[in-house]
């Protein structure tokens, strides 16, 4: 007696798909940075995401940067600027915002 196999389909996953509201968004990159652990390319990669889920044309022209330079510094094989973070970030409805965190022995200043 010959046994079958069920064939299991797949299809690729991609988060852009489920990064729907600017709060998903921030919260994505929250966590990706915290994730990253200094990783700028994990970063930048998470910020194309955020655009590719906005849709990176519309990303690209609201920053004055073209698709093709934005696609490739936010693909994670680029290193985006500062600058190009910013317009982008605040192309997409967000900024960064800086919080205190503590040092391990670190000293405080008299």
């Amino acid at each position: 007696m010959e046994k079958t196999m069920n064939k299991t389909i797949t299809a690729p996953y991609d988060v852009a798909d489920y990064l729907q509201t600017p709060e998903d968004m921030a919260d994505y990159l929250d966590a990706s940075i915290e994730e990253a652990r200094g990783d700028v390319a994990f970063i930048a990669r998470a910020i194309g995401d955020i655009a590719r889920a906005k849709g990176i044309s519309q990303v690209a022209q609201r920053t004055g940067i073209s698709c093709e330079s934005l696609a490739e510094e936010l693909s994670g094989n680029g290193t985006p600027s500062l600058d190009t973070v910013l317009k982008v970030l605040r192309a997409l409805g967000l900024r960064l915002n800086i919080e205190t965190i503590a040092l391990s022995g670190a000293t405080s200043r008299s």
